[in-house]
């Protein structure tokens, strides 16, 4: 999930690829580095850590050439050292790659036997000895890339320059992302239209198995036959402006706060208030005769999957699997004919999402992707596309995106259920009205922040935490839990309250808080009673209800956090953003860095 970007310009790149660098530290930020040809040599400055490291060195040793590649990685194969780190290089070739080369091995064996001496951990440096060899064997660059990808396994995208080559690039893909960009009398390389909006809005797709050799005009592309292909070019709606915190700490408090506003972006094109119905474009799809839907996702999406099957079920009365996408495809589940798959995905990009994406159209079902990306490979290999319009999310921990795609699955539940004939005109009334209330009522959720903030002061000293919740609770409670582990470091759980008694009941103590998220709804009483067992062995709760559920057990909660009366429906979304807040608070408290978590990246393109 590393970020690649290329640029062959008309004055000293190095500045430009920086900046395309930042828009791409999300894929990852264990190292970074920058290589271009001066003089017909190549020419690299790599640093370990963060990009601003890379930027600090840059200063110190400025980098010239007209033709340069940049990366910033995601630690796979060796540690995240400067010695592994992007672009790796020999005297005649430069290569920064995206992904895995899965038969790293075999080709290193055989390449050493060749006498190729290698000099990183790396998988990445398969590839450039393997360039390498075929450019000494007398090779021209584009013949020795032809030849590369017929030996190269795995899923990857590759940039490289060549000594001596000043107006040439050569890209590469195979089940990762890679974008040409077209300039005026420049041309680009990015993993993916984001890294390359402060240079053009005019973007190609490189398809599975491509290849493409880049001038400063022209972009020819090559299919995995070898054959010439065209790529069809079209413009992004990306704005080049660097999204910057504002006045906020972090990206992530920022994006929290954004919600009221996304979420109300994102209804505007899904609900018509005046006749209270949600009103989708045409998605090819008839809830009538659909027999299942099968939603796949990973990590915080998969959660939204979770929350959508009680909708789906509950208010559709439609079948629905929910699978996480790394062992979807290894389960080799029978799919029924003319079933629905519906895939979400903050990115677009994931690349476990995107192989269970492709076994289920290989099994005939109709695929549905929920993105934040609609020029993303999900989106652009879906049969149709639902857009969250969360805007660009820098933080590595899901928020905005999260709840935008709650946002339209439900409207997609609801519309499912009118088709069904299992919800009438007046109960369609009523839940699209408390959706079109939902931005509204998260305004008064961030009013709570100064509180949350004070409990975030006793969390911040535990061990563990346990989160509870029932129903549509449930999967946010996974939720919360995933969010204090990634940010803050902190070990905690999520469960169905009625399983605490089944085993997590006993690591309740005194030192282990339990969140409890327990809006007024048809399972209050029976979490309740979940909440009464964990303080009569020691726990202390802290509570996430509306105003009759915390007069029924503020004064047992150690804490209690009012919540507005809403319909149970739409629960689920606006009690995301408490435990949004609750983990983000926790995490500066613990002085991690929130932003940028160890060890995560943002979009997750390798398996």
């Amino acid at each position: 999930m590393c970020g690649i970007i290329g640029i062959i310009g008309k004055s000293d790149v190095a500045p430009l690829i920086l900046d395309g660098l930042k828009r791409l530290e999300y894929r990852g930020y264990d190292s970074a580095g920058i290589a271009t040809l001066v003089n017909g040599h190549i020419d690299r400055r790599r640093a370990e850590g963060k990009l601003g490291n890379l930027d600090a060195l840059l200063h110190a040793q400025p980098l010239k050439g007209r033709i340069g590649i940049g990366h910033t990685r995601w630690a796979t194969h060796g540690a995240p050292t400067e010695h592994n780190a992007h672009p790796h290089a020999t005297d005649r070739v430069a290569l920064v790659h995206n992904g895995i080369i899965e038969n790293f091995q075999e080709l290193r064996d055989e390449l050493t036997r060749a006498g190729c001496n290698f000099t990183t951990e790396t998988d990445t440096e398969a590839a450039l000895q393997l360039l390498t060899h075929y450019l000494r064997s007398g090779k021209t660059p584009r013949q020795a890339m032809a030849e590369a990808m017929k030996r190269l396994n795995g899923a990857f995208a590759l940039a490289a320059i060549f000594a001596g080559e000043h107006d040439l690039m050569i890209g590469a893909q195979r089940g990762a992302p890679l974008a040409i960009g077209y300039g005026d009398g420049e041309m680009y390389l990015g993993s993916d239209a984001l890294a390359l909006s402060p240079f053009t809005e005019r973007v190609a797709y490189l398809e599975e198995g491509d290849w493409v050799e880049v001038t400063h005009r022209t972009a020819v592309v090559h299919d995995e036959d070898g054959r010439v292909a065209e790529r069809p070019v079209v413009r992004t709606q990306l704005s080049g402006v660097l999204t910057g915190k504002g006045n906020y700490s972090h990206f992530m408090l920022k994006e929290i706060y954004e919600q009221p506003q996304v979420i109300g972006d994102t209804l505007t094109q899904l609900v018509n208030p005046a006749l209270r119905r949600v009103v989708l474009p045409d998605l090819g799809i008839d809830f009538a005769r659909v027999p299942r839907v099968t939603i796949v996702a990973c990590g915080t999406a998969s959660y939204a999957g979770v929350v959508a099957k009680y909708w789906f079920e509950q208010i559709a009365r439609l079948p629905v699997e929910v699978d996480v996408a790394s062992e979807f495809r290894y389960r080799e589940a029978p799919m029924p004919q003319g079933g629905l798959a519906l895939f979400i995905s903050q990115s677009g990009e994931t690349a476990d999402t995107l192989a269970a994406l492709r076994y289920a159209k290989a099994q005939k079902q109709y695929v549905l992707s929920v993105v934040n990306v609609p020029t993303s490979t999900i989106a652009r290999e879906s049969d149709a596309v639902l857009p969250t319009l969360a805007g660009p999310e820098v933080g590595v921990a899901s928020t905005k995106a999260f709840t935008t795609q709650l946002t339209v699955l439900a409207c997609l539940a609801i519309q499912a259920a009118r088709a069904r004939g299992a919800i009438d005109a007046g109960r369609e009334g009523q839940m699209t009205t408390a959706l079109s209330e939902v931005p509204s009522r998260v305004v008064e959720v961030l009013r709570h922040d100064e509180r949350i903030q004070e409990i975030a002061h006793r969390i911040a000293e535990a061990r563990d935490v346990l989160y509870l919740g029932r129903g549509t609770s449930y999967p946010i409670a996974l939720e919360g839990a995933l969010k204090l582990k990634e940010i803050s470091y902190i070990h905690a759980e999520g469960y169905a309250a009625g399983e605490m008694k089944h085993g997590p009941i006993a690591l309740i103590d005194k030192a282990v808080p339990v969140i409890v998220i327990a809006p007024r709804d048809q399972w209050f009483d029976k979490t309740a009673s979940n909440v009464q067992e964990a303080l009569a062995r020691g726990g202390q709760a802290v509570l996430f209800s509306d105003a009759e559920g915390v007069a029924r057990l503020g004064d047992k909660a150690l804490y209690a956090i009012t919540m507005p009366d809403i319909d149970p429906f739409v629960a689920p979304i606006l009690y995301a953003v408490p435990v949004q807040l609750l983990a983000y608070h926790t995490a500066v408290l613990k002085g991690t860095d929130v932003d940028q978590p160890r060890n995560l990246a943002k979009s997750v393109t390798v398996e």
